[in-house]
């Protein structure tokens, strides 16, 4: 089991802290849109699969309506964009994620994973991923598909965990840097 290295950590706290700061009013302003339009509050949270296989709570803003369980108009616009994730960066200064990382899933998938795929969960989940920019219309790809939870199973969930395993063998700090500057680059 390699050590969860120290540059990662500085790294993602460093990084995450000033995120949080710079962006405080619009995720303030974010949150109160969110919450007009999808019912108070406008932050929603279930349960992941994290590190070492445990399962923690993921922050992300609202973007179903509380009501009818529709995509909202704003919800649309917020998962386009990404910005939905934006109160993850709170998951990183708890601890519970990375900036780069296996994309967190729900349970049933990466608590199942065997053999050399395991080492995946050696890895704090992150806000982004080269599967998770490879995938970033998953949403819209599984809506094409006959049988989506089929097509995911079989296509998208092993792609992805080769993926990450990659990431897991050449983890380094260039690597990460490479990562988020194309998600930036989106």
């Amino acid at each position: 089991m390699k050590k969860y290295p120290l540059w990662k950590m500085l790294m993602d706290y460093s990084i995450a802290s000033i995120a949080v700061i710079l962006l405080l009013p619009a995720l303030i302003l974010l949150l109160i849109l969110t919450s007009w339009d999808t019912g108070f509050p406008g932050i929603f949270t279930q349960q992941r699969i994290g590190l070492y296989a445990k399962p923690f709570i993921i922050y992300k803003f609202r973007t179903l309506n509380a009501v009818t369980h529709q995509k909202s108009s704003i919800g649309h616009w917020m998962r386009k964009t990404k910005l939905d994730e934006l109160p993850q960066l709170f998951n990183i200064l708890k601890g519970d994620m990375s900036l780069v990382g296996p994309r967190p899933d729900i349970p049933g998938y990466y608590d199942k994973l065997q053999g050399e795929y395991r080492n995946i969960l050696l890895l704090k989940p992150g806000l982004t991923s080269e599967a998770g920019i490879k995938y970033r219309n998953e949403e819209k790809l599984l809506c094409t598909q006959e049988n989506p939870l089929q097509y995911n199973d079989e296509v998208l969930f092993p792609d992805k965990m080769k993926m990450n395993l990659d990431y897991y063998n050449n983890l380094s700090f260039k690597k990460d840097t490479i990562i988020l500057l194309k998600t930036l680059s989106i």
